[in-house]
């Protein structure tokens, strides 16, 4: 904790670019907000997460800027603002020069490298944390060729390495309090009631509604293959009787399309490609589990109270699973491979991390969640 803070009359959150990495920020804007409770909280977004924070109950502004937009323009945005504090969430050299730019008086980030010259306050790591490294593939290449590579366990990490924690640490080191909450969000009352006449017959049968979400915008690394997806929708079929709906971005609609025709003749509609996030996330509350890649859409899931049922294999949910780490709702699903996690977007080998879970694996999951939320 920095002890010499003036109290800040208006905080400027420099939010990241991701949707799941924003939803594993929750836990220190609230934790910011319980710390200043009469400062006014700005947040700085991608238009893309407009709705996630637009109404959050610690913020009191959203201020957004679009893909691709220029340096200088997101910077004279963050200078309109007028702020004498700024948190800068992302770990990138861009994010910390805008605040710069914007001669905010004090910037409080991640240090290390050129963006210690920029901030004012550069927050060291979470003592014995381990960040995401990424494998090259001539790594991947060697531990899964090698003799004595071949049986070795999957990479563990230290408690404090999930992402929440760094983010934590930030507003840590302005006397807020770093204990972890797990991140919380609310479906808005219109998109829900939107979203209940949209899904119409799905919700009326009284047959649960399972969210299948088979994409990943990261890169194919983390899907988990659609065949098994389709298998594990058709045994949930045939033993509960339960309705699907499809979730996925834009680029998600020929996966989703199909997905749906593999499982023709179950009571199933796509979204892919078709809600705004203030819809995705009123469509994911209205699931009782959620089948899911290590995606935006699963950290949206877990806020909202909704149990996933996660394959993971180049990712690691000690880094950035769902919810608070541990949390036993979530059924976390590990592929076993020397080389895993490897943090890569493509797989140099032969996705033996994501082939090692089994179809029966992730049902069985799913109906343990089923029976523990009737």
């Amino acid at each position: 904790m920095n002890s010499t803070l003036i109290t800040p009359r208006h905080i400027v959150i420099r939010g990241v670019n991701w949707l799941g990495d924003a939803v594993m920020t929750t836990p220190a804007v609230l934790r910011l907000r319980e710390r200043f409770p009469e400062a006014r909280i700005t947040l700085l977004c991608p238009e893309k997460l407009h709705d996630l924070w637009i109404s959050h109950p610690a913020v009191d502004a959203v201020q957004t800027f679009k893909t691709g937009e220029k340096f200088l323009s997101v910077a004279r945005r963050l200078c309109s603002i007028d702020a004498d504090l700024a948190v800068i969430f992302p770990n990138s050299l861009r994010s910390a020069l805008e605040t710069w730019w914007a001669g905010i008086p004090r910037r409080v980030g991640l240090g290390g490298g050129l963006r210690s010259w920029l901030l004012t306050d550069g927050v060291r790591p979470v003592s014995g944390a381990v960040r995401m490294r990424k494998r090259t593939q001539a790594e991947v290449h060697r531990l899964t060729t090698t003799r004595t590579s071949l049986t070795a366990p999957r990479t563990a990490y230290p408690t404090g390495s999930h992402q929440l924690h760094h983010y934590l640490r930030l507003v840590g080191h302005l006397g807020a309090n770093a204990e972890p909450v797990p991140p919380r969000l609310a479906a808005g009352t219109t998109a829900s009631q939107a979203m209940r006449a949209r899904l119409g017959a799905l919700l009326t049968s009284g047959k649960p509604l399972i969210g299948l979400n088979a994409g990943a915008e990261y890169g194919p690394a983390k899907r988990w293959p659609l065949e098994r997806f389709a298998d594990v929708a058709r045994t949930l079929a045939e033993q509960t009787g339960c309705h699907f709906v499809l979730f996925g971005g834009p680029a998600d609609i020929p996966l989703a399309g199909e997905l749906t025709h593999r499982l023709q003749g179950l009571p199933i509609t796509s979204l892919a490609g078709q809600t705004t996030l203030a819809e995705l996330m009123a469509a994911l509350a209205l699931c009782r589990v959620v089948i899911t890649n290590d995606t935006g859409p699963m950290h949206l899931a877990a806020a909202l109270g909704v149990p996933v049922v996660v394959p993971f294999g180049s990712t690691s949910p000690e880094l950035t699973g769902p919810g608070l780490p541990g949390d036993p709702r979530h059924h976390l699903l590990l592929g076993e491979a020397p080389c895993a996690p490897c943090f890569l977007r493509h797989c140099p080998v032969d996705f033996r991390c994501m082939q090692s879970i089994s179809v029966e694996h992730v049902v069985r999951a799913a109906l343990d969640v089923l029976a523990q939320n009737p």
